[in-house]
């Protein structure tokens, strides 16, 4: 079993800045790769990379993010909890996911470009 993780806003779409989504959604793959459940973990409450999102997503087990736009710092975070990060994804998040299993979808690189936000780019 893997499970992966995606910031989602309240239309089932992943929300373009990771710190302020509404919800994490997290699809649990079996051996075979295939969706085989999805949670909804609720997002703290503060900048994405300052919260213990990373931990609690680490503690369930996520190795994978599959985010839009995300600060360095985030992505720091998330990296140490031992979760990859996949930034770019935009579009509903079953979508995303499966696009991901299949191999299609490949980090951008691209962080957060929001001036003056604390979590660095």
């Amino acid at each position: 079993m893997m499970k992966i993780a995606l910031p989602t806003k309240e239309n089932n779409t992943i929300d373009s800045h990771f710190g302020h989504c509404a919800y994490f959604t997290v699809f649990t793959l079996d051996t075979g790769r295939q969706i085989v459940s999805e949670q909804r973990v609720a997002s703290p409450v503060g900048c994405g990379c300052k919260s213990n999102i990373a931990s609690t997503l680490a503690e369930l087990g996520v190795k994978v993010m599959l985010a839009g736009s995300m600060g360095d710092g985030a992505v720091r975070v998330l990296e140490t909890n031992g979760i990859q990060v996949v930034r770019g994804c935009s579009g509903d998040i079953r979508n995303v996911a499966e696009k991901w299993i299949s191999g299609d979808l490949k980090d951008s690189g691209l962080g957060c470009m929001i001036h003056g936000h604390e979590c660095g780019h």
